[in-house]
């Protein structure tokens, strides 16, 4: 997986929100869900090109549309950037997936350190994931690791029997510097054998976050 490239500067519709920006590593086509519509429709429509280039316009339509009304569903829910992750996997071919999401949430709490404990606090109870204080560049942060199974229907397998899907979750919790909101960074994967590589990439994307104070400081695209 490649290194960062140009910084992405987050916003979310309806919120008078500070400065945030992060790299993302080659190999995630993303789109920032908070644009106006008319952006995020090209940006949708950019989005399926990159992720099936060698696609045909009734793919390309059916995928933007589907796509779409993600998008638009991850909104109301908080969500301010969506991507694909697509990587060729060197051993055996085939390809490895996995999906990010950015949300940001007001924490009615401007001090990091209370933000972060209160966080590590409320999920560390949970036997169902890994949870680890993190001390990132921009500050505390609390991570949560997650797996689980999933069962696919006969219908859409190849073997046409039911087969188990094991999924895994990376979630990093980053209080805002400059103000009471906290970043949630989310990478879903199916591809758990690839599990160390997707770690490295999380871990340059949530580490690359910024909260930069003043225009002076602000990152551009």
């Amino acid at each position: 997986m490649d290194s960062a490239e140009q910084p992405q500067v987050l916003s979310v519709e309806g919120m008078a929100l500070p400065p945030m920006a992060l790299r993302l590593p080659g190999g995630i086509h993303a789109i920032e869900v908070s644009l106006d519509e008319v952006e995020r429709t090209a940006a949708v429509e950019q989005l399926v090109r990159d992720i099936y280039p060698r696609g045909e316009v009734p793919l390309w339509q059916a995928m933007s549309a589907l796509y779409s009304a993600s998008a638009l569903e991850m909104l109301s829910a908080g969500v301010s950037f969506f991507g694909i992750g697509l990587y060729d996997i060197e051993d055996g071919g085939g390809v490895a997936h996995c999906s990010l999401t950015v949300a940001v949430f007001e924490s009615g709490e401007a001090e990091q350190d209370i933000v972060a404990q209160g966080i590590f606090a409320l999920l560390s109870p949970d036997p169902m994931r890994d949870v680890t204080w993190l001390d990132l560049p921009c500050g505390p942060a609390v991570s949560a690791i997650s797996f689980r199974k999933l069962v696919i229907d006969g219908q859409y397998t190849k073997s046409g029997k039911d087969e188990e899907l094991s999924m895994g979750q990376m979630q990093v919790h980053i209080p805002f510097s400059t103000g009471p909101y906290t970043a949630v960074i989310t990478l879903d994967t199916a591809s758990v054998e690839q599990w160390e590589e997707f770690t490295h990439a999380m871990a340059g994307i949530v580490g690359s976050l910024e909260f930069p104070r003043d225009d002076s400081e602000r990152v551009t695209r």
